[in-house]
């Protein structure tokens, strides 16, 4: 498989609703065809400061984006029947998930693939972890602007195109 989308969601406080922002970078034939960023107003509209701390997203940053529903109809066509594929996907599925129920829209059985999982299986303990950061590194990208959602998405298809869905021709 060479099509997929990668995903990364920021939170603004401890609710998987509470998406402040999304990355997403579409892989179509093995090669990246598009890089999506948006920021979210958030739901609920808090920021926790532990939060801020990660992402350094704040209200001020969110306070005139677009809602959920509307950043979605803008990328749900883009990635119709694409897999997802995120580093640590139970968190990303939980925030797509949660933001969807909130705003009372049809969840589609979106198809979730790992790349933390991927990694644990593929390179074991040959990784000191299995960080975003690290698998990046391993896999020959280097990760700048850790927690950005656009910049960890490009990490986790860089990852993907890799251990996931690796180029016959290109070696591990």
């Amino acid at each position: 498989m060479t099509d997929f989308a990668a995903i990364d969601f920021e939170t603004a406080n401890y609710n998987p609703s509470s998406v402040c922002s999304v990355g997403v970078v579409i892989v179509r034939k093995g090669l990246i065809t598009e890089k999506i960023y948006r920021l979210i107003r958030p739901e609920p509209e808090w920021y926790s400061y532990w939060n801020i701390r990660v992402h350094g997203l704040t209200e001020a940053d969110t306070g005139t984006a677009s809602l959920f529903p509307d950043v979605w109809s803008e990328i749900a066509p883009q990635i119709a029947g694409l897999p997802f594929v995120a580093h640590n996907s139970s968190f990303d599925e939980a925030c797509l998930r949660a933001v969807h129920r909130v705003y009372q829209m049809d969840y589609p059985d979106y198809e979730f693939h790992c790349t933390c999982r991927a990694s644990r299986r593929v390179f074991g303990k040959t990784l000191p972890n299995h960080q975003l950061h690290t698998v990046a590194a391993h896999c020959g990208y280097h990760l700048t602007n850790h927690h950005h959602a656009l910049a960890d998405a490009e990490a986790c298809a860089a990852i993907a195109r890799k251990i996931l869905y690796p180029d016959p021709k290109q070696e591990l």
